[in-house]
């Protein structure tokens, strides 16, 4: 196999550094280190703390925050926030410990390619802590530090999710706390400058906008997406929310032509492969703001998993029904009767058996099912001089270690905690972190605020889930403030209907077809997977086969910047 070392670099970026810094936030709870940040800064604070607690410094910090400390006494500390909001990435050399928030800035001497990071982008579609694109770099996961002492690296958690249900909850003292919550949430993100948001018409995005109004007391700036597409556009609901609180609205549809310019300059932009396609349209939101003179956007990420408001909690709740039948009856009549050939004669048995056989599977596992990349096979879309050098079950044991790590949560909470690390630090807060630098402005999460959170983690588990409604208290909470309509709505977001633009769009679709056969000539995927994906699967059904010709697209695309002699031997 092939070893290289990128060149190319972005030069606004943090290169590999033998000084301590501190990136993004921090707040100190302990009143001395406080003082200390107000009196001498920061990294003072840091060290301080550090110092005096290596191993629990982080957990007396709250905000969003990356921390590397070259110590007074010889030792290297690194740590980063609860949700990785501020990532720092890490390698040592020659018996140093190098950090930098990103990947390819430790590239810098020669490193190779990790074919197992490869599996792992196509099957998470981005590339999980602690593992990088590069062999021997790491990324610190969320709410963990490391420290380097005598040669000897420890990396360990600071904090996990603890939950603690309040046993009585009082519905009106817990919605008056929650919006209070809320403003000041949003109130500490704001810089002093217009304030200004993305709005996807959801029900998070809309709550962010509409206390960022009451926090400024001015009307706030907003940014949306739309697509010209049947099924993929919610601008009604962004212009609903937008009259409602009285923004400045501004709104711009993408289309393949964008696509086509963009793809490659957003791909190269992040330290190694990125697969979430909404990164494309966040992107084209945060350039319509920087172009008005934006400095900052505020983001609604969070709500969902904080509060319980992705549906697949609610199948997993339907999902649990069935360890609470009696073990005679699941084993003696309708795992044998559902699992019969006459059972997949009819409609009705199919589904039945399918919802045996998914409630059989234990969480997380039941959760990659339909993985895309399982579900088409590894065999039958990866070269064998790629599934030489991987493990297709290390992903699923990642899975597993994260799902028993969070501390006495009901099962309802336990999904959450997992999604904290899995969608929100290692997807969704990369995306718009990503989507936001390239365009060059900041970006702030109000809804991942450490009250909140605390909130969160007191709410008990019905209040997030009542029954199959889902995020019952927050949509309850703010039952007057939001729009009805934006309430009731489904969840969508700035989805990308790329599969059905690649269908019909000529330059587009040539981009894929060209990304796709180099991707075969570096011996990564195979020939006769690209030739049926392109020439049928994407024609009869272009939303889920465009997913994976997206996601082989976009790692092509990142290697012909970053490694572009890169091929497997």
């Amino acid at each position: 196999m092939a070893w290289l070392s990128p060149h190319s670099k972005i030069l606004t970026h943090e290169a590999t550094t033998s000084l301590s810094w501190v990136l993004g936030k921090p707040q100190f709870i302990e009143a001395h280190l406080a003082n200390t940040a107000i009196q001498k800064g920061n990294l003072a604070a840091w060290i301080e703390a550090v110092m005096h607690d290596a191993v629990g410094a982080a957990s007396r910090v709250k905000g969003d925050f990356a921390v590397g400390l070259y110590l007074p006494d010889g030792r290297t500390f690194l740590a980063v926030d609860r949700f990785a909001i501020q990532t720092l990435c890490y390698r040592v050399v020659e018996g140093q410990l190098r950090f930098a928030a990103r990947a390819d800035a430790l590239a810098d001497t020669p490193a190779a390619i990790d074919p197992q990071a490869i599996f792992d982008y196509l099957y998470f579609h981005v590339i999980p802590s602690p593992r990088t694109i590069y062999k021997d770099i790491y990324r610190l996961p969320p709410g963990h530090y490391a420290l380097f002492e005598n040669g000897q690296l420890t990396v360990a958690p600071y904090w996990t999710p603890a939950f603690a249900e309040t046993p009585n909850p009082d519905f009106p003292a817990l919605q008056d706390e929650f919006k209070h919550l809320l403003r000041n949430a949003v109130a500490r993100q704001l810089d002093g400058n217009k304030p200004a948001c993305f709005l996807s018409g959801g029900t998070d995005s809309s709550t962010v906008v509409g206390m960022a109004a009451l926090a400024s007391g001015q009307p706030v700036a907003s940014y949306s997406i739309g697509f010209d597409v049947p099924g993929y556009d919610e601008m009604d609901f962004a212009q609903l929310a937008a009259q409602h609180f009285k923004t400045e609205h501004h709104a711009y549809y993408v289309t393949p032509d964008d696509l086509v310019q963009s793809i490659p300059k957003v791909a190269a932009y992040f330290d190694q492969p990125f697969g979430n396609s909404s990164a494309l349209p966040a992107y084209y939101c945060a350039k319509m703001a920087h172009e008005a003179g934006v400095n900052k956007l505020l983001a609604g990420d969070g709500g969902d998993e904080l509060f319980g408001g992705n549906t697949r909690y609610a199948k997993t709740k339907v999902f649990g029904l069935y360890d609470t039948l009696p073990k005679v009856l699941q084993k003696n009549l309708l795992e044998p009767l559902l699992g019969s050939r006459a059972a997949s004669a009819w409609a009705l048995t199919r589904k039945a058996a399918s919802y045996v056989e998914q409630a059989r599977v234990p969480m997380p596992d039941r959760l990659q099912m339909y993985n895309l990349i399982m579900r088409l096979g590894p065999s039958e879309v990866l070269t064998p001089a790629l599934l030489a050098y991987i493990d297709t079950a290390s992903p699923l044991q990642l899975q597993r270690a994260v799902w028993h790590r969070a501390q006495d949560g009901s099962s309802l909470n336990r999904e959450l905690a997992f999604d904290w690390r899995f969608t929100l630090a290692e997807s969704d807060l990369p995306k718009v972190r990503g989507a936001t630098g390239l365009a060059g402005i900041d970006v702030g999460f109000p809804l991942l605020d450490d009250d909140l959170l605390a909130f969160s983690l007191k709410l008990p588990t019905s209040y997030k889930l009542k029954g199959l409604q889902l995020r019952w208290f927050f949509k309850e909470a703010l039952r007057s403030f939001l729009p009805d309509e934006i309430i009731r709505k489904k969840k969508q977001g700035f989805g990308l209907p790329f599969g059905v633009w690649a269908k019909s769009h000529p330059a587009l679709k040539s981009l894929a077809t060209a990304s796709l056969n180099s991707l075969v000539a570096r011996h990564i995927i195979r020939a006769d997977f690209v030739d049926t994906l392109l020439t049928r699967h994407l024609q009869e059904h272009p939303g889920y086969y465009g997913e994976m010709i997206w996601l082989l697209m976009m790692l092509e695309q990142w290697l012909q910047h970053h490694a572009p002699v890169y091929r497997l031997t």
